[in-house]
């Protein structure tokens, strides 16, 4: 039996669907919502060909676990009862049918992200912020709102093997093999793309490390943040320390 074809614990299925559900109270919590735009999402558990994505219509601040809609990867609704985002199906649905570990993802369309994602040189190795996602930043080119079906195949080649993707004129994305990485990931390069705005907008000249020390950082970065990192392990510390405070100021999610 392959593993798209391997029914999905219940208990894996309602953790997954607790995760989503808190990582959309999340954006809620940090600002970084777009009304009812944008998406994030997680496969289930055990499959490969289906998925779990906040449905369109609710509020980043209403998504509850039970509202959680489950998808295949054309986009037809499998599970829970809504509507759903057609952009993020293209999105969501190549990406979690071809990247072996994008468990999640989480795409934003901020006031800082889609900034720096209009600037030639899109995020600059200027912050250690910066220098900490630098090497993980992947750029894909806007060719409208994301609804033909063909942009996947050049979504996914400019993607490659990086986690982090820069979609130009659009907002920012991140995967990881669970939703405490993908979120402790997007959160990085948000505070890099916030950190670089500031920076620049003080209208002086700009101290930029230099290229041997950007390579130092940036191996650092790999191994605070990489597949075998025991200080930062896969952003479980921070998945753990947000829960925390969603439970404290915006509790329910789970329902």
């Amino acid at each position: 039996m392959t593993a798209s074809l391997i029914p999905s614990a219940p208990d894996a299925l309602q953790a997954a669907r607790v995760d989503l559900a808190a990582a959309c109270r999340l954006v809620a919590l940090l600002g970084w919502t777009d009304l009812l735009a944008t998406h994030l999402s997680i496969r289930v558990p055990g499959r490969h060909d289906r998925y779990m994505i906040n449905p369109l219509g609710l509020l980043f601040e209403e998504v509850t676990a039970s509202s959680i809609l489950e998808v295949d990867l054309d986009g037809r609704v499998v599970g829970g009862a809504g509507d759903l985002n057609p952009a993020g199906v293209v999105i969501h649905g190549a990406i979690h049918g071809n990247v072996a570990e994008a468990e999640a993802v989480v795409h934003l369309h901020t006031r800082e992200g889609v900034a720096v994602s209009c600037q030639e040189a899109g995020l600059l190795p200027l912050t250690q912020m910066g220098l900490m996602v630098y090497g993980q930043v992947a750029y894909h080119d806007f060719h409208g709102v994301v609804l033909d079906e063909a942009e996947r195949a050049t979504l996914l080649a400019n993607m490659g093997d990086r986690s982090l993707l820069i979609l130009r004129n659009h907002g920012t994305l991140a995967v990881g093999r669970t939703m405490a990485e993908a979120f402790s990931r997007i959160w990085r390069l948000e505070r890099a793309c916030r950190f670089q705005l500031a920076a620049q907008s003080a209208g002086v000249p700009l101290r930029q490390p230099p290229p041997e020390v950007v390579a130092r950082t940036v191996e650092q970065a790999r191994a605070i943040y990489g597949r075998t990192a025991e200080f930062f392990p896969s952003g479980r510390r921070e998945w753990a320390a947000l829960l925390r405070r969603l439970d404290r100021e915006l509790p329910g999610y789970a329902d």
